[in-house]
This record gives structure tokens, C-alpha cells and sequence, in this order.
């Protein structure tokens, strides 16, 4: 591609021609789309976007924002007061406490017995229960295995075995 050096003066005449013709067809569609209309090249691009950053969303109410200023001025005329030796200026008014409707609680509180049921495997009333007693041997039990024990001992013995 050559360079505007290493054009003619022909040449320049023809690309000043066609520059002017571009310029009168700009004019033309801008005249086309309305005097307030964007330039043509500016309307065609592809919006940019920076990498890596989301992008902005979200806000804070224009309520929100003098909540806020409101509460900061009430802070800074308390700490004036107290450097001037004074009572503060206003006071805070505390925030409404919630409170639970007592069919809201009542709900609540059978919702997590019946989970404390599920875990221990079962109701309140039979969580309650004793555990059941370890089942033992009695001793006339003990004595007959161990008899029947040394017998097969002895029979085996007999037989020259020295195991089973």
C-alpha cells in the first residue's frame, strides 16, 4: 500500500472527491434520521465493555440515601453538643421491636419438637424412658456351658487331639 507521499496530484484530487462525497452522504442521512441524530460512525459501533469488572448494578433509594444523611447529621450535632459541654441536641428514637404473635411461636416451638423427636427416634414421652437392662447370664447358666466346655476337653483327650 503506498503512502499520501507517494501519491499524484491526480490522485489526491480523486481521494479529496470521494471524501467530500462521504461527507455529503453523512449529511444527507443525518438530514434523513433527524438533525438530533448521532453521528453515523458512532451509531454503528459495538458498545465497549471493560473486561474483568461486572457491570454496575443496583443503587441506593433517594429515601435510603437521606435516611442516612439524616441519621450522620443527628451523630454530629450529639458529639458538638458533648464537646460544648451540652445534653445532646436529639436524641435517636429507637427501633420498633418486632414482636411474635403467640400462634407464630406456638408453631414454631411444635415444629422443633418434632425435629428433636425425629432425632432421638421418637417422642418426647418415649425419649423419656429408661433404657432397657443389658441382658446378663445367670450363674447356674455359666456353670452348664462351662461343663458342657470341659467335656469336650476331655473327649477330645481321650481321642489324642490336643485341639478341635
Amino acid at each position: 500500500m503506498s503512502t499520501i507521499l507517494d501519491l499524484t496530484s491526480a490522485q489526491l484530487k480523486q481521494a479529496a472527491d470521494i471524501k467530500d462525497q462521504i461527507e455529503a452522504l453523512k449529511q444527507e442521512l443525518n438530514a434523513l434520521l433527524g438533525a438530533e441524530a448521532a453521528p453515523v460512525a458512532a451509531s454503528f459501533a459495538a458498545p465497549v465493555r471493560k473486561v474483568g469488572r461486572p457491570p454496575k448494578q443496583g443503587g441506593m433509594s433517594a429515601a435510603g440515601k437521606a435516611r442516612i444523611a439524616a441519621a450522620q447529621k443527628l451523630r454530629w450535632a450529639n458529639i458538638k453538643a458533648a464537646k460544648a459541654g451540652e445534653s445532646p441536641v436529639v436524641t435517636e428514637t429507637p427501633a420498633k421491636k418486632r414482636k411474635m404473635s403467640t400462634a407464630g411461636r406456638a408453631s414454631i416451638i411444635a415444629a422443633q419438637k418434632q425435629r428433636w423427636a425425629k432425632i432421638n427416634g421418637g417422642t418426647k414421652a418415649e425419649a423419656a424412658k429408661p433404657a432397657k437392662k443389658k441382658r446378663t447370664m445367670s450363674a447356674a447358666g455359666r456353670a452348664a456351658i462351662a461343663a458342657a466346655a470341659r467335656a469336650r476337653w476331655a473327649k477330645a483327650r481321650a481321642a489324642g487331639k490336643s485341639s478341635l
